[in-house]
């Protein structure tokens, strides 16, 4: 009877949250984490098209399509405006209309409207969403851009199979004092907003291109997915780029360690991705293969050249030593 009571109770839960067409959802806790998503009464989060998954190398087609992308508002150092505990996330708004990205194989121009970060409890706990080969990155960065028809809406954008084009970039930790200042620069602003809730405006000074140094965006996977958080609607094209940007250990660090969830008492941001899910009948595909092929052909050819001279002479020679030894 308890087991019921305290079952109703989360449904019940889930309910009043979904009132503003989201369901109640959390990282820190078995209740409501990922574990039960795929149960809560609204959403996609049980569909066939979820997000993340565990890239399979050997197993990715070849795509003609996917092309250069052309990234506009990258160079410029004023488009982040602002930084957010959201209460299960750290996420920066771009300032509206300043980011727009296209090719890549995209159906049209897509705008970018914030990035967020996933993470797990330090630079030595995995904390990527999607992973390659099984491999997961101590963090990664998901840029969420829409169309522009959607005027930066969100909820009419996921009506939209491929309403929503999320960019993902795996973060790595590394011992270098030569990395990239930008992080650190970003970083800065964590102790700022630890509690949920909380903002910071991001002056000028760093750009989208400083925070990807090193990340060849010419290299990159593409699979049709959802939205990695409850409502979990299937309407992402994702792009996965090959590269990870390298980042200082103890910035990834800052993360989990200075940061709070939306909880009672406040309990540290930690582990804030979703287990990979069921690729299904989904290809994950990539850049067609540059590496010259040799065909060897299966019918040898006679050959048009001349007679070598080596091939001429061999024959003479023995000509010769015939009329020698036997002499009319």
């Amino acid at each position: 009877m308890i087991a019921v009571i305290l079952t109703a109770l989360l449904v019940l839960t889930a309910l009043a949250h979904s009132a503003s067409g989201e369901a109640a959802w959390c990282y820190h806790d078995s209740t409501c984490n990922d574990t039960v998503w795929a149960s809560l009464p609204i959403g996609y989060c049980n569909g066939t098209r979820q997000s993340p998954v565990n890239i399979v190398t050997a197993s990715v087609q070849p795509n003609a399509n996917l092309t250069a992308f052309n990234f506009t508002g990258f160079s410029s150092n004023s488009t982040m405006s602002e930084i957010t505990n959201t209460g299960e996330t750290v996420q920066v708004k771009l300032q509206t209309g300043s980011v727009n990205i296209s090719g890549g194989g995209l159906s049209t121009t897509y705008n970018a409207l914030q990035f967020h970060l996933h993470w797990g409890n330090g630079s030595n706990v995995p904390g990527s969403e999607h992973t390659v080969d099984s491999k997961r990155y101590p963090m990664e960065l998901h840029m969420v851009t829409v169309k522009p028809q959607y005027n930066g809406s969100i909820t009419l954008a996921v009506s939209d199979p491929e309403g929503v084009a999320a960019f993902s970039f795996f973060i790595e930790g590394k011992n270098d004092s030569n990395l990239p200042a930008s992080w650190n620069t970003l970083t800065s602003y964590l102790s700022n907003i630890t509690q949920a809730g909380q903002k910071a405006n991001i002056s000028s000074g760093i750009s989208l291109d400083d925070l990807l140094v090193g990340v060849n965006r010419t290299q990159y996977y593409r699979y049709l997915g959802s939205l990695t958080v409850p409502d979990c609607n299937e309407a992402v094209v994702w792009t996965v780029f090959k590269d990870s940007i390298k980042i200082s250990n103890n910035l990834i660090d800052l993360f989990s360690a200075s940061v709070y969830f939306n909880t009672s008492p406040p309990l540290l941001m930690t582990n804030t991705y979703r287990s990979s899910q069921k690729l299904n009948s989904r290809v994950i595909t990539s850049q067609v293969s540059t590496t010259a092929v040799t065909v060897t052909p299966t019918t040898a050819k006679p050959s048009s050249s001349p007679p070598s001279s080596a091939a001429l002479t061999l024959p003479l020679l023995c000509a010769i030593l015939l009329f020698h030894l036997f002499p009319k």
